[in-house]
């Protein structure tokens, strides 16, 4: 692949920042579907350093830092402010909840969280906590440890004085009011980031950090690159919509999988090559490793097996471009979450580098289809590689 004319540089990063940002944006609960002050957070971040920006219909952020270039392919990195949650799926006789998950996350998890829940009254919060059915061990001894796993084995318990179906009614809760888990974040001196909904609140910290680091630093991309912040990730449907028509490369940042098996770490960027979609854009992906390579960042590359991201969405819903995906390593994802603050710092510079480089293929790219005998990647991969063939195509 071309090299790039004006080799990328690493940057400056306000790491103070990062934090903060990162901070307040667990603070804010965002449960997908109930997102609004989330993204009005996000919009009046990206007002702050100069960066214009649309709200689509369902939610979503779309901002631009302008490249030189006014015609061909833009690029997109895209974040989600949305998390995993719960909505009341029933008023129980006994004065609590039922839940259903918003998401996917186990039961297991949410045992023991603190909770609020938004009735239709919006001066008015209820707080609460994820309970198992048997909660108390001077009442039921072993059968604690004999109680079953899922959603309908726990229940909330509401911080008011409410003992039947009446009095949830008079507190305004209702079937469909949003429950959202709260995260009590916690950084450590060692640098570890504690808390619920890391995914993906710690990647849209990341990812505003490398913009104020571009802003700060004068840098303008030698092509235009599109954010989208989208609000219904968790639930599948993250960047079906939203994108540029324009953009030929796609960046998904989201949050990757420390785990046995797995190659993540929380120290480090992650470069996923696939997940439960399939297998991420061969010359993207070797081009953000080489751009880590070149500056020292630090990149391992993983694979996920039960895992889909908003590139997933963009390409279902038909998107013609390349796609990638960079991760932080989370320990424990979707469940109670750990991080760790050099991890964030080497996926935001390499979001830096990404931003100061060409397309992969700024040529090609530039129309969404060409020549075969034009192709660029024959030369990065040849025809040899598959081999001698037998005989003429279609024929044993």
């Amino acid at each position: 692949m071309p090299a790039d004319p004006n080799p990328p540089t690493p940057l400056k990063l306000d790491l103070d920042y990062l934090q903060q940002v990162m901070l307040e944006l667990l603070d804010i609960p965002s449960p997908s579907g109930r997102t609004d002050h989330v993204q009005q957070y996000v919009g009046e971040r990206l007002s702050a350093l100069g960066i214009p920006f649309t709200v689509t219909r369902r939610g979503a952020l779309s901002a631009s830092l302008c490249g030189p270039r006014t015609t061909g392919a833009d690029r997109a990195i895209v974040v989600h402010t949305d998390t995993i949650g719960g909505m009341v799926k029933r008023l129980k006789e006994n004065g609590r909840l039922e839940l259903k998950q918003i998401g996917t996350h186990s039961a297991r998890f949410a045992e023991g969280a603190h909770v609020r829940v938004y009735t239709d009254s919006l001066d008015r919060v209820i707080t609460g906590q994820v309970l198992p059915l048997k909660a108390s061990g001077h009442r039921y001894n072993e059968d604690v440890d004999l109680q079953g796993v899922g959603w309908e084995q726990v229940e909330v318990r509401v911080d008011e004085p409410v003992t039947d179906i009446a009095g949830l009614r008079a507190l305004g809760i209702d079937v469909g009011d949003f429950v959202a888990m709260l995260p009590a974040p916690t950084i450590t001196p060692s640098g570890y980031v504690k808390s619920r909904h890391l995914d993906d609140k710690a990647g849209v910290a990341a990812v505003l950090t490398a913009v104020k680091a571009m802003v700060d630093a004068g840098q303008q991309p030698p092509v235009t690159a599109h954010l989208l912040i989208t609000c219904t990730e968790e639930v599948g449907h993250g960047a079906s919509h939203g994108l540029d028509p324009d953009v030929a490369e796609i960046v998904s940042v989201d949050a990757a999988v420390v785990a046995p098996g797995q190659q993540s770490r929380e120290d480090a960027a992650t470069l996923a090559m696939g997940d439960g979609v399939g297998p991420f854009d061969y010359h993207l992906t070797r081009k953000l490793a080489g751009l880590a390579a070149d500056h020292g960042v630090y990149l391992v590359r993983d694979v996920f097996d039960y895992y889909r991201s908003d590139v997933a969405a963009a390409v279902e819903a038909g998107a013609h471009a390349r796609v990638a995906l960079l991760g932080f390593g989370v320990d424990a994802t979707h469940g109670h979450e750990r991080t760790h603050l050099d991890g964030l710092r080497h996926l935001t510079q390499l979001l830096c580098l990404y931003l100061q480089s060409e397309l992969v293929f700024p040529e090609w790219d530039a129309e969404p289809d060409g020549d075969l005998a034009d192709f660029p990647s024959l030369a990065v991969q040849p025809a040899q590689e598959a081999g001698p063939r037998e005989g003429p195509i279609g024929v044993a």
